[in-house]
């Protein structure tokens, strides 16, 4: 990229106003140019700044295998500059024309962000040269001096900015100031320090570190809570130009610099960020089905293309769904050294009007009024968690917050979520910002079922209190496991503390309600089960009805059941099965119905991830009462078993083997292989024109494995292979149809 020239510069330059001396800083690859001599007044004819002490040269340490990188755990960055951690001391050398002499030599650094820099911003900082360094304090002090040249330890501030610094040396004369000219070399980027106590986003536990803020690698759960499936997810926050695609995201969103020191700020703007609505963020998304000029969701891998292309192209990229915004949202936050990690929330609940309840309305068939229903569940919704002190909250609400960057919903007039204490939402107080009201719903509200009466009347014909939230989890510290976290985010489902809070949440969270009073009472006497057969993509399956009548008396029931191939949030696209029938309930008896789903319903209308959901009603036509249930079902797909061939050598080629059978009775047409490796190797694709009937294909890839310590991952064959079952574990691939 070229850097914009100064003509350039005072285009974008914003008029000045009665408000401010200085237009707004919000742009960390802008800068101002910085006199190498600031002049005190009149020079004298005979002055010449040669007579003076001289800079020649700065050592900045910024090899991945030298001292900076590997205090500051910040090796594995494929980045030439120095990368440091705020609130942590790091080197720097200065070699100068002489040898340096405190009694008369009078020098300081400058450390200068943005155009308009400015000391009570933050963004100038000049540090004196002293005795001793404070925790958390910007300062300086010698450590070794040498023939010319002196090594300074140089200690940040644990609040400061997040970005990329210039820095400057200054030398005092009688006459004015010296500064050293503008070096690229020297620039240094400050980042979060987790290991930091005095830091915002400090994480006590060192193998939580390791995860949370070095691990470039990720599993995102989806498919449904009866049957959950992973996909691997390459994060790659330390690829080439990754970290500047980060900053570049801060600088879209017009961040005023002197904010980047606060995660709370950049994770709200962030949120924003991730999606392209309202601001031309990083992705756009599409739950239609139709991926013209893009690449579908499913066929991302991870984040490194995504963010290079917007990088390039400052323009969305075409498509993501939730799974692809959190991946790359988490890709931002620990690139930043924000520990993050991936949520999955299964049964995902979208409250449309802010009442915290799924409101589902019923016509007089029993058949969801579609019309009327504008509250949906997802059948698993992708968000992420970041890690911070809360200091604008109550004490006790730090630590985990709720960040989600795919749209759904305005917040303060643009589509993001969060940061909402996850600990605040499990209490059900939702009254603290950002945004509470909305994840309480996701992971707690109740969906009520109800009709309405002849009278005008709403019914409510039932309340499910269990089925929203069933399931939330997270990939394991240091393993590939799924780690249940719900009780996180709630009490166990039916507790008296769980009630409580959604009890909370409501007086805290919800406006005035103008709807008629309702009326529900539950149907006690007949209990209604449904169950479904585990679904295989071209095979039939069994939908199964369970009527019990708890009751001594006899009831008959009319049944009608729905199955529709929906996008995972919910929505339908068509109805595939419609089946009615009628059934007798004799007194204190069971009765079973199987409705058969063959593969010629449903394949032709098959979305992207290939998921059902099927809602069956029951009129007890005796008392008129309805009875309702819903569930969602992902079919079943092949695998894709990755191999690798021969020895795994630094530098060399090697062949990976991913083999795949074809389930389906027909032949599968243009068909995409993508292959990548984090610190491996670059995004491959691979087309294929036909894949024959129920035949098993194999794929022999030949790669070159990067240099390790390019990457500073001397560990290579630890790092990325499992030894097991000679799997190249670091590569990741997905199968599109």
């Amino acid at each position: 990229m070229s850097e914009p020239t100064s003509t350039d510069r005072e285009k974008k330059r914003p008029p000045l106003n009665g408000r401010r001396a200085l237009p707004s800083n919000n742009s960390n690859a802008e800068e101002n140019d910085v006199p190498e001599m600031d002049a005190f007044g009149l020079i004298p004819r005979g002055f010449n700044p040669k007579d003076y002490l001289r800079v020649v040269d700065i050592h900045m340490f910024k090899e991945p295998n030298e001292i900076n990188k590997q205090q500051h755990h910040t090796d594995k960055y494929y980045n030439p500059k120095l990368i440091v951690r705020r609130g942590q001391p790091f080197q720097i050398q200065i070699d100068f024309s002489r040898p340096y002499d405190p009694e008369k030599d009078q020098i300081w650094l400058e450390y200068l962000i943005g155009r308009y820099p400015q000391p009570n911003k933050g963004t100038y900082i000049p540090i004196l040269i002293g005795d001793v360094l404070k925790p958390g304090e910007w300062g300086a002090k010698i450590t070794h001096r040498e023939n010319n040249s002196i090594r300074l330890s140089i200690m940040s501030s644990a609040t400061c900015i997040i970005g990329k610094f210039r820095l400057y040396i200054a030398i005092w004369t009688p006459y004015g100031i010296i500064r050293t000219h503008r070096n690229s070399a020297t620039d240094t980027y400050i980042l979060f320090n987790p290991w930091c106590q005095l830091d915002a986003v400090y994480l006590d536990d060192e193998k939580e570190r390791e995860e949370y803020v070095l691990n470039d690698v990720g599993i995102v759960f989806h498919g449904d809570v009866n049957e959950v499936k992973l996909r691997s997810w390459s994060y790659g926050q330390f690829e080439e130009n990754i970290l500047d695609a980060c900053l570049f995201l801060m600088d879209k969103a017009e961040l005023e610099l002197s904010g980047r020191g606060n995660p709370i700020k950049i994770c709200r703007v962030a949120s924003a960020m991730i999606n392209s609505k309202d601001d031309n963020g990083v992705l756009a998304g599409s739950w239609d089905n139709l991926y013209d000029y893009g690449v579908p969701p499913s066929a991302w891998t991870g984040s490194v293309d995504i963010l290079l292309e917007y990088y390039s192209s400052k323009q969305p990229v075409r498509y993501g769904q939730c799974w692809v915004f959190a991946g790359v949202f988490n890709t931002f936050l620990r690139c930043l050294g924000i520990p993050a990690r991936l949520i999955t929330n299964y049964s995902s609940a979208h409250d449309n009007n802010a009442n915290l309840q799924l409101d589902f309305f019923l016509d007089d068939e029993g058949q969801v009024d579609n019309r009327l229903t504008k509250d949906s569940v997802w059948n698993y919704h992708c968000w992420n968690e970041a890690w911070m002190t809360r200091p604008d909250l109550p004490v006790g609400f730090g630590g985990w917050q709720a960040v989600d960057g795919t749209p759904q919903e305005t917040s303060d007039g643009m589509y993001r979520c969060g940061p909402a204490s996850v600990q605040a939402i499990k209490h059900g107080h939702v009254c603290f910002q950002f945004d509470a009201p909305f994840v309480y719903a996701e992971v707690n509200s109740d969906i009520i079922y109800s009709r309405m009466g002849k009278n005008g009347s709403q019914v409510i014909e039932k309340i499910d209190t269990t089925h929203i939230g069933k399931l939330i989890v997270t990939k394991g510290v240091g393993n590939d496991d799924m780690v249940d976290i719900t009780e996180n985010y709630k009490f166990q489902e039916g507790s008296a503390e769980e009630r409580l809070a959604l009890e909370t949440a409501v007086m805290y969270g919800v406006k005035k309600q103008t709807t008629q009073p309702t009326t529900y009472q539950p149907q006690k006497d007949i209990e209604m089960d449904l169950q479904v057969q585990k679904a295989v993509l071209g095979s039939d399956f069994k939908v199964t009805i369970i009527l019990r009548n708890k009751s001594r008396n006899s009831y008959t029931a009319t049944t009608y059941l729905s199955g529709n191939i929906v996008f995972y949030t919910g929505v339908t696209k068509s109805e595939f099965k419609k089946h009615s029938f009628s059934a007798k309930l004799e007194p204190l008896l069971s009765n079973t119905f199987d409705v058969m789903i063959t593969s010629a319903e449903y394949l032709n209308d098959l979305l992207d991830q290939a998921s059902f959901h099927f809602f069956v009603t029951a009129r007890i036509n005796e008392t008129g009462k309805v009875l309702a249930m819903q569930k969602a079902v992902v079919l079943e797909i092949p695998t894709l078993k990755i191999k690798t061939k021969g020895q795994m050598v630094v530098d060399r080629e090697m062949s990976v083997v991913v083999e795949f059978t074809n389930p389906l009775k027909q032949t599968l047409e243009n068909a995409t292989l993508r292959l990548e490796g984090p610190g491996v190797l670059r995004t491959m694709k691979k087309e294929f024109r036909c894949l024959e009937i129920t035949k098993e294909h194999q794929v022999c890839l030949v790669i070159t494995t990067s240099s390790p310590l390019s990457h500073g991952c001397p560990t290579f064959g630890l790092a990325w292979v499992t030894l097991n079952e000679e799997e190249l574990s670091g590569l990741h691939v997905k199968y599109i149809i």
